[in-house]
């Protein structure tokens, strides 16, 4: 889907002529479809997808991305299932990719976790957010839309965690000097540094208490003791950036994060050479 405006133009007269000669579009019927029997999600995702259609169309004049919108919200209408976008679908900036893929993985975790039912108006917006998110990141010239696309989702997410996770009730303080929060530990596969549905759900909580907290965050990987110490020190930053990247986009500013990396030489657990170890395969948050 990589168009640039120049291009796009180009797909927007020809567009044009297919629509006078084939009559109906996909863009048309999106217009005026009422869902019938659909569900309440699927009924905020047909309006949401309606929205961007029509915007695309009318005064962007991107057909191509207009008619991929108006495609999901027909079979929203219809009551099927319509998923975000995939990020390996879209031609985005090398240095957006994480933060993407980072963020479907907090949306599909909520939506997976009966968002779709519990908040069907939120979770649908933050779908259609993210999905005009990756559009926009693609297309890598409005940076204003980028921008208002990135934070609609960032706002529904918000919504739909708060949602999903209610804050328990308060209880009284203890008297003395309050303990310091955290530190947070996020474990990994073996030879994996891509965030579990539970490393997510502990990530949620540590940008939770970052909110709070307001103090530099430290995001420090690690490794076991199995594979080359050159590959394990690799590993290990990359399994600190998985976590500084959805730290970010939970709303943390990435100007408080510090992400480093400790290879397998400070082992949670103590090993021989070699040996796998969950435990050693992680990272941890820290507030200093």
């Amino acid at each position: 889907m990589a168009f640039y405006p120049s291009v796009k133009l180009l797909f927007a007269g020809a567009a044009v002529l297919l629509v006078a000669a084939c009559g109906t579009t996909d863009i048309d019927q999106v217009r005026t479809t009422q869902p019938a029997g659909a569900s309440p999600f699927n009924v905020a995702l047909t309006n949401e997808y309606r929205e961007l259609a029509v915007y695309e169309a009318d005064k962007m004049y991107d057909w191509p991305d207009a008619g991929t919108w108006a495609r999901k919200g027909l079979a929203a209408s219809n009551n099927q299932l319509v998923l975000p976008e995939q990020v390996g679908d879209w031609n985005v900036p090398a240095d957006k990719v994480g933060e993407l893929t980072t963020a479907r993985q907090r949306l599909v975790t909520a939506l997976d976790s009966s968002a779709r039912t519990k908040l069907p108006a939120d979770a649908a917006r933050a779908q259609a957010m993210f999905d005009c998110w990756a559009e926009q990141q693609e297309e890598n010239w409005q940076f204003d839309h980028i921008a208002a696309c990135r934070k609609g989702f960032m706002d529904a997410m918000q919504r739909v965690d708060e949602g999903m996770n209610p804050p328990k009730t308060a209880t009284s303080a203890p008297t003395g000097t309050p303990a310091p929060a955290g530190p947070y530990t996020v474990y990994f596969a073996f030879d994996s540094a891509t965030l579990s549905a539970e490393g997510l759900r502990i990530v949620r909580t540590a940008a939770d208490t970052a909110r709070s907290e307001k103090a530099p965050i430290g995001v420090v990987g690690h490794a076991d003791a199995a594979g080359p110490s050159d590959y394990n020190m690799n590993l290990s930053l990359r399994r600190a950036n998985a976590v500084r990247d959805a730290l970010i986009a939970d709303g943390i500013p990435v100007s408080r994060i510090a992400a480093s990396g400790q290879g397998e030489g400070d082992l949670a657990v103590p090993t021989a050479d070699g040996v796998r170890e969950q435990r050693n395969r992680r990272v941890v948050v820290l507030f200093r």
